[in-house]
């Protein structure tokens, strides 16, 4: 029976574990909380499984971003052309979002979600956390070598958290510094390369337990969740995912499209990291996943894509601060009756596109959405208006984020010359790669026999 489980397409067992999620998470919100209101035996159960899982991902992201991003700056050495590889990067990241915003805005201007909405504006709760330009600048310096965070609970405990945009800027700096010094920094580089190795290897035993986890989050969601709280605002919800959509299976395909790609094929490769963030709403758990996919399914050099991905992401967020903002700008503009001029557009545009980049310090769409609102200068207040169905917008939100950050990597490549056009053709590796070995197939759709 294990045996052929394991013959199973990695992509198509991620995808039974969603129906199978759905299913349970049904049977959850039909059994109904215990007597004194706590979650029942089933929703407790898809709860820790799906957080463990996400859990494990998180705990193994920053060696991984570390390792990762001195050995590619290190390796960057080979390549003529870094500096101009880092600006198409950035370039493609802001032509991306402002389509993405653009569409935001024209499908507000369709629909009207603030005047055909039905909720009550005392509904609104406390959003908990804003963003602001300080944010971003501040949450560029380290305070300290491992970018980690402090923070006191409820309880007296004291929990920690890592900045990932803090750990990028400590990472290039190392990497940075290996170049400069040169032959002296080899033994320190080869034992970084030794560690990237090793977290790849404890990665991909975490990533085979993605099945397991999916059915968790997915259950979980459904569980907790469910989709009765989207009537009042269904036209908004129907406009962000009509949103995503367009972005997802129209923008994206003729770009690729453009620069002489198969749309379908690199749906193909990239849809293993585009499942995973929609069941586990991170772009940092998925990070993983989508190096993997652009590096060996995609083609793009890993000596680039361990740069360009997790740049991307904490900056490329076409779902969380392009269309999801904009959105909900003109929602709360319309909700409280204010007009909004073509300034006000232009600014939304403004802060979508340069923006993004101060969710990183405090990660969430709800940061963005206050750092606009504040911009625009519209009430705070209706935020809290959106939070109760933001954990299913989040959903598709991540997706395309996680899509947008392995499709520009993927563009670049492609424009530059060195993408490994073969490999991107049939989502297999040239050659077999050392880090391949005893783990998940090149294409992430067979998993090897451990």
């Amino acid at each position: 029976m294990l045996a052929r489980l394991r013959r199973v397409p990695f992509a198509a067992q991620v995808l039974l574990a969603l129906v199978v999620g759905v299913g349970l998470g049904l049977v959850a919100r039909e059994i109904g909380p215990v007597a004194d209101g706590t979650p029942n035996w089933l929703t407790s159960t898809l709860q820790t499984v799906g957080g463990t899982f996400v859990t494990l991902l998180k705990a193994l992201v920053p060696p991984l971003i570390v390792t990762a991003v001195i050995v590619s700056i290190a390796n960057l050495k080979q390549v003529s052309n870094a500096a101009r590889l880092a600006g198409q990067t950035l370039l493609w990241f802001a032509i991306t979002a402002l389509i993405a915003v653009g569409i935001g805005i024209g499908l507000g201007l369709l629909t009207q979600p603030g005047r055909n909405s039905s909720v009550d504006a005392a509904s609104a709760t406390d959003p908990g956390t804003t963003g602001g330009w300080w944010d971003f600048l501040t949450g560029l310096v380290p305070g300290n070598v491992l970018g980690l965070q402090a923070s006191a609970g409820d309880d007296g405990s004291i929990g920690l958290s890592f900045n990932v945009l803090q750990l990028i800027v400590v990472s290039v700096a190392l990497g940075v510094a290996v170049l400069k010094v040169g032959e002296p920094a080899e033994p320190f580089l080869r034992l970084v390369r030794s560690a990237l190795a090793i977290v790849q290897k404890v990665l991909w035993w975490v990533i085979l337990l993605a099945p397991l986890g999916t059915v968790g989050l997915i259950g979980n969601a459904v569980a907790s969740y469910g989709w009765e709280s989207l009537g009042s605002l269904g036209v908004f919800a129907g406009s962000v995912y009509a949103g995503l959509a367009l972005v997802l299976f129209v923008v994206y395909p003729v770009l690729l499209r453009a620069h002489g790609l198969s749309p379908l094929r690199w749906f193909a490769g990239a849809w293993p990291a585009i499942q995973l963030a929609f069941v586990s709403r991170s772009s940092i758990g998925t990070l993983p996943v989508t190096e993997r996919v652009t590096e060996q399914s995609l083609g793009v050099p890993r000596s680039y894509a361990s740069f360009a991905v997790p740049l991307g992401a904490t900056t490329k967020m076409d779902g969380c601060a392009a269309i999801y903002p904009a959105l909900a700008a003109i929602f709360v503009a319309q909700f409280f009756g204010v007009d909004l001029s073509v300034t006000d557009y232009l600014l939304v545009a403004l802060v979508s596109v340069v923006g993004s980049a101060a969710t990183a310090g405090v990660t969430g769409a709800v940061v963005m959405l206050t750092l606009t609102l504040s911009t625009l200068g519209l009430p705070l207040a209706g935020v809290g208006l959106l939070l109760a169905i933001d954990p299913i917008l989040d959903m598709g939100r991540t997706a395309v984020n996680v899509a947008g950050q392995a499709l520009v990597p993927t563009i670049v490549a492609k424009r530059e010359g060195i993408l490994d056009l073969e490999r991107f053709r049939t989502g297999r590796a040239a050659a077999p790669l050392p880090a391949q070995t005893g783990g998940v197939d090149a294409d992430l759709r067979q998993p090897a026999t451990a």
